[in-house]
């Protein structure tokens, strides 16, 4: 199973209004596991960039004087996507400015459905945390997904840290037990997601030594203090 986990920073919240992609980032995931595969480019976008973007993303219009346009990358882009399940957080925006890149080179196939797939790790975030914050902040605090590194947003590094909040959202035991309201673990995207995850893994049998045994115990803990606790249950069947 191939995913990309891609993000884009760009030069304001709207197409209608002519604002272009300056940064792309793309992290390849195989079997759940991060190979070390990327794609990342910044982009010349040809206009100015509104101050309240560049106070998020910290770049500048200088910055990106030398920097290739969208037509000079685009085939290494979709050769890099390429039958892929795409893992976006707020797909829509980032699909929106991917696919106006692409019409406005007139690309033959400027749909990004035509070269991937795209799972929405808001919506699927939305669904297991109804009426909770599920910004890709609120997601690092509440997986415990280290986010120290990042001073401004950028496409690369917000990458990374949602490959990591995915992986804990689809396959971690927080994601299956301990923040679900009742009834949302039901829903078929959430379903489909945790089975694909569990379909993934090839298990092998490893006896932890008295020092695992101890940690296990201690993230035990953690997870009894937050509420029920499935090591337990599992325990007791």
């Amino acid at each position: 199973m191939r995913q990309i986990v891609l993000d884009t920073e760009t030069t304001g919240l709207s197409t209608a209004q002519g604002h272009r992609i300056i940064e792309i980032g793309c992290l390849e995931l195989v079997n759940r596991r991060l190979t070390g595969r990327e794609f990342h480019c910044f982009l010349n976008p040809d206009r100015d960039i509104d101050a309240r973007a560049q106070r998020i993303h910290g770049i500048s219009r200088d910055d990106l004087e030398t920097e290739p346009r969208f037509p000079e990358i685009v085939d290494d882009f979709l050769e890099f996507l390429g039958g892929a399940e795409l893992i976006i957080h707020n797909a829509e925006f980032d699909v929106g400015f991917i696919e106006h890149e692409l019409t406005l080179m007139q690309h033959a196939q400027p749909k990004i459905t035509d070269h991937a797939t795209v799972l929405d790790t808001l919506t699927l975030a939305r669904k297991i945390h109804p009426g909770q914050r599920n910004s890709l902040d609120a997601l690092c605090k509440r997986y415990e997904v280290d986010a120290s590194r990042r001073d401004v947003h950028g496409a690369l590094i917000d990458s990374e840290l949602l490959a990591h909040v995915y992986l804990a959202m689809t396959g971690g035991q927080t994601a299956l037990s301990l923040d679900v309201e009742d009834g949302a673990a039901s829903d078929g995207e959430i379903n489909t997601a945790v089975a694909r995850a569990a379909a993934s893994y090839k298990l092998v049998v490893v006896r932890a030594d008295e020092d695992e045994l101890a940690a296990h115990e201690v993230m035990l803990e953690k997870l009894r203090a937050k509420g029920s606790c499935v090591w337990d249950q599992l325990q007791k069947s």
